[in-house]
């Protein structure tokens, strides 16, 4: 598609120099697919010409495309709309230009990871970022598959790029379940106990919580006084800040508890990664990077660029640039999150050199990030610039938001688990998998489960607080997952069904049906097929500049509704005219090819058959 525009723009930005006097410049031309209701492959928007031509909006569409059916061969005809040209393309260079693309695309793989790296300092990505403190949940499945999906479009658009997760195992909600584990567990182990170790830990958060709320409930009543100032007087909070002091002074007592429940939590998450299906180039740790923050801000201290107040806390002045003073160091000397951060943007921009620093979290840090680089510029460190908070809204259920401290979060693994439960039930009752063994049905469950669950997380553009359903994700006919992944799977059916009823084997290694171009008569909906295909290319790029999975996932599906209604509507296996035969066989495995890479892009398995 993107070389069929950039000819025409060249074309109309000659006509309209030569016709209207103007130094117009091709890449200021831009077109539109045409709209359904009117007959025409391009659009071009003709008001801007208007006024040089000295014509009115019609008269100056109908000059330009005059001239086009003249001077350029991809134009067979034209109609006009008002100010709109609508431009029909020759129909065997649709042809042509879906076999060029074909051939250049069966030659690209389907995982960016194997094409060879780019030159180029990388563009950076950060996403999961989890607490130590409690399990994953549905917001951090948001965040990692978002995190993910951006990496493998920016790889597939051709940048360099290095994945990383900062993992919070530090601070005061560390302590928190240190602390109640300590207090309250009678050393309950994941061994002894049959959870993941994410999960124990997560169970002692609450424990704390609870207990806290107990306590705090307790001393307002008796002492008469809000809630934040009895907060501070529970032993149990009291409690819980020693033993960040502790843990930030070395203690080896309170480093042994950390590390031993830092462990069950680490492998814990281990176990939900591999069955999302996400990774990353390297692992960060804020109990490594905090220490750099630390360092940024006693040097800025000492240059004079921070300030400390009269009970020892350290603070970034903000207010000459509309904002407000920053907590760096409290009064204690421990850090807080701002404090890591600069350590962390630090060590990653001289680690990697990084072209950006892309950090995918929730929109309620917008104000944080924009404090850090403002922090990061005022220290002296320029390339503060550098850093893009890829903000995403909040996953919502429809019985409401959720609370980590109440214990109300969904689990991660408990939603994954529900989402092959409900897969299993759909696609039975569909009898999708009935003559499957079972090994292969469940796989297929799997498949699904996790198919539905991203692209409904994916589909929604990242801004956008959504409302999650995991029934209506899991549904075969709606914009879903599952529907494109059975696009697929009927496409790769025709493959198998064309050499079953010819009798030739099938390839042990994919090949292009081979069709000849001069052959083929191109009816309407092989057009708008080819033209959705050939989009696939500039919608990467789009999806790349936009850091939006959701731009592919609605190509998807808009694709796979574009095939479905070509295949019922046009014989394929049963075209009796050989040639129109394998062309549309051509076309199908392409949409195949194209629907398998869109999907790998979101973390999706294109399943073979279902």
């Amino acid at each position: 598609m993107a070389s069929i525009e950039q000819t025409l723009s060249a074309a109309v930005a000659d006509i309209t120099n030569r016709l209207f006097s103007l130094e117009t410049k091709p890449e200021s031309i831009s077109f539109q697919k045409t709209k359904r209701e009117f007959e025409g492959d391009l659009t071009l928007v003709v008001f801007p010409f208007v006024k040089a031509a000295r014509k009115s909006p019609e008269d100056t569409a109908k000059a330009i495309g005059e001239a086009l059916c003249d001077s350029c061969p991809l134009v067979e005809k034209f109609n006009v709309v008002k100010g709109f040209l609508n431009l029909s393309l020759r129909s065997g260079h649709w042809v042509e230009a879906f076999e060029a693309e074909r051939q250049a695309e069966f030659a690209r793989p389907v995982c960016p990871d194997d094409a060879p790296t780019p030159d180029g300092h990388p563009i950076v990505i950060e996403y999961s970022s989890p607490n130590t403190n409690k399990p994953l949940h549905l917001g951090h499945i948001r965040n990692n598959l978002l995190g993910w999906s951006v990496s493998e479009i920016l790889k597939s658009a051709g940048k360099n790029v290095k994945k990383v997760n900062l993992v919070n195992d530090r601070g005061i909600h560390i302590c928190k379940s240190m602390l109640a584990w300590k207090l309250f567990s009678g050393g309950e182990t994941p061994a002894s106990s049959g959870m993941k170790g994410d999960h124990l830990v997560g169970k002692y958060y609450v424990v704390f919580s609870q207990k806290l709320a107990e306590q705090t409930k307790a001393i307002m009543e008796a002492e008469k006084i809000e809630k934040d100032e009895a907060e501070n007087k529970v032993p149990l909070m009291l409690q819980a800040r020693e033993m960040l002091r502790l843990w930030e002074a070395g203690d080896q007592e309170t480093l042994d508890l950390w590390n031993m429940m830092n462990g069950w939590v680490y492998a814990g998450f281990q176990q939900t990664y591999d069955r999302l299906g996400v990774n990353f180039d390297k692992t960060y740790y804020e109990s490594q990077t905090y220490l750099s923050g630390k360092a940024i801000v006693q040097k800025g201290l000492a240059d004079g660029v921070l300030v400390r107040k009269e009970d020892g806390s350290v603070w970034a002045d903000l207010r000459d640039e509309g904002l407000d003073e920053k907590l760096l160091l409290r009064k204690d000397g421990t850090s807080v999150y701002m404090t890591q951060d600069l350590g962390t943007a630090t060590l990653r921009n001289e680690e990697w050199q990084a072209d950006r620093l892309i950090y995918v979290v929730g929109n309620e840090q917008n104000y944080h990030f924009d404090v850090l680089k403002r922090v990061l510029k005022k220290l002296g460190y320029a390339w503060g610039d550098k850093i893009v908070h890829l903000s995403y809204g909040m996953v919502e259920l429809p019985e409401g938001k959720m609370k980590s401290r109440e214990g109300t979060v969904v689990d991660a693994d408990d939603l994954m688990d529900k989402m092959e439960s409900t897969a299993r039930e759909t696609t039975e009752t569909l009898g999708k998998s009935a003559q499957l063994p079972e090994a292969e049905a469940r796989a297929l469950y799997r498949t699904l489960s996790l198919g539905a669950l991203k692209y409904f997380l994916l589909k929604v553009d990242p801004v956008k607080n959504m409302l999650f359903n995991p029934k209506e994700s899991i549904d075969f006919n709606g914009n879903t997952g599952p529907f494109i992944q059975y696009t697929h799977a009927r496409i790769r059916s025709l493959g198998r069904k064309f050499h079953a009823t010819t009798g030739t084997p099938a390839p042990a290694q994919e090949t292009l049906f081979a069709f000849n171009p001069a052959d083929v008569t191109l009816s309407d909906k092989e057009s708008q097929l080819i033209q959705r295909l050939l989009a696939y290319r500039d919608t990467v790029s789009q999806a790349a500049d936009q850091f939006s999975p959701a731009i592919i996932a609605n190509y998807l599906f808009d694709l796979a509704k574009e095939f479905n209604g070509f295949y019922q509507d046009t014989p394929i296996l049963r075209e009796e005219n050989e040639a129109q035969k394998r062309f549309r066989l051509a076309l199908a495995q392409h949409t195949g090819f194209i629907l398998k890479k869109g999907l790998h892009l979101l973390g999706i398995e294109a399943p073979e058959s279902m």
